[in-house]
């Protein structure tokens, strides 16, 4: 956490020049398009990246579909993910994240920024509204990053990949679109140790799961096939390593 901290600490200046840009966007939202509320939330990530000394080498971007919506389903290791896949990611996209979590500051105005969903984990009502509202966005047109191991640890366990939860691919099998999936590489470094050290972690887009291979699947078998495209990815690269 420490060099969360030490971005926090070493970037008042830029949140606050963010901060003034957000409000004049929430203040004349018929000014501003998508693009440009997404490219001042990629300001923000870019900014917690370089001050917090990241690299990201990114692979198989060209695999992203041109058009139409799709669901990027990535395992989870701390914070920066959806920093690092944002990043990646050049046209907007936006992400599902835990309600709780996202009251925290800056998080919060770019969940704002990119009409991210807002997650309740414990409210069985709200999760299942949350799941349409998706479907219906991805239907028509938008792409999503959502985190099918449901959160992380604050414990370090490497590239360890987590159980993933069936329901998060209800969004997909309701919109019928593509499925992306992610593996991310290293990324647990960047906020759960303690130091400053630089560092590089890999992002992995795989190639996209159309409707019609797993229209017939239930939801925990894509769950186990999407978990297994990521698990065996990662093992290649940290075996390469």
């Amino acid at each position: 956490m420490f060099r969360f901290y030490f971005v926090i600490a070493t970037s008042v200046i830029s949140f606050l020049i963010f901060s003034y840009r957000y409000h004049k966007m929430n203040k004349y939202p018929d000014k501003y398009t998508d693009k440009d509320r997404y490219d001042l939330a990629r300001m923000a990530c870019n900014c917690v990246r370089k001050r917090g000394r990241v690299t990201t080498h990114v692979f198989g971007k060209e695999k992203l579909p041109e058009n139409g919506g799709y669901i990027m389903y990535p395992n989870h290791q701390g914070k920066y993910d959806a920093i690092a896949i944002m990043l990646a990611h050049d046209t907007p996209c936006s992400f599902v994240v835990d309600s709780q979590r996202s009251k925290v500051k800056l998080l919060n105005e770019v969940t704002d920024l990119v009409h991210g969903e807002r997650l309740d984990k414990h409210d069985i009502k709200g999760q299942v509204k949350s799941i349409l509202n998706i479907s219906k966005a991805v239907s028509d047109g938008k792409r999503y990053i959502m985190f099918p191991e449901g959160g992380y640890g604050e414990k370090v366990e490497d590239n360890i990949v987590h159980e993933f939860l069936p329901g998060a691919f209800k969004a997909a099998t309701n919109s019928k679109c593509p499925i992306v999936p992610v593996a991310i590489v290293d990324s647990y470094k960047v906020f759960l140790k303690n130091s400053l050290r630089r560092v590089n972690c890999q992002l992995h887009f795989l190639d996209p799961i159309p409707y019609e291979v797993y229209k017939d699947m239930k939801t925990i078998e894509i769950s186990e096939m999407v978990h297994s495209l990521i698990e065996n990815k990662i093992a290649e690269v940290v075996n390469e390593a």
